[in-house]
């Protein structure tokens, strides 16, 4: 399975990207939300994980462009954020496949609480089951 990291934050890609890789996944990067959107359609990934606050264009912009293109919007995204106050609901309705908090208990045990949750997301688009918390 492919995964495209989408995070401005070098260290952040780094430890994600050897974690899921460490998990199975090939992981595939991008630095800004322009970056994305172009490996997204270039390289049709598996699950797009993508941060929130991202340069050029932002996360919330991204997910609408994902979701809008027929080329990608069936690809799950599971959002990451650093940001308090994001609504689950509000993310769901605009085609996240799932969200996680970016804290420093995300980045514990191999990102542990990621890799759950790219699983869960993953299983949920092949089931087509909806939107879940990953401490559902």
């Amino acid at each position: 399975m492919k995964i495209l990291l989408v995070d401005d934050s070098r260290l952040q890609r780094l430890v994600i990207q050897k974690d899921l890789t460490r998990a199975g996944y090939t992981v595939l990067a991008a630095a800004d939300g322009e970056e994305g959107l172009r490996r997204a359609v270039e390289e049709s990934p598996d699950l797009i994980v993508l941060d929130m606050m991202l340069p050029k264009i932002s996360g919330p912009d991204v997910l609408r462009q994902l979701k809008a293109n027929p080329a990608t919007r069936e690809i799950p995204v599971v959002i990451l954020t650093g940001l308090s106050g994001v609504k689950e609901e509000k993310l769901a309705a605009e085609g996240a496949a799932a969200f996680c908090e970016k804290t420093d208990r995300l980045f514990q045990n191999n990102s542990a609480i990621l890799v759950q949750t790219v699983k869960r997301a993953l299983l949920a688009a092949r089931g087509g089951s909806q939107f879940r918390h990953p401490s559902a």
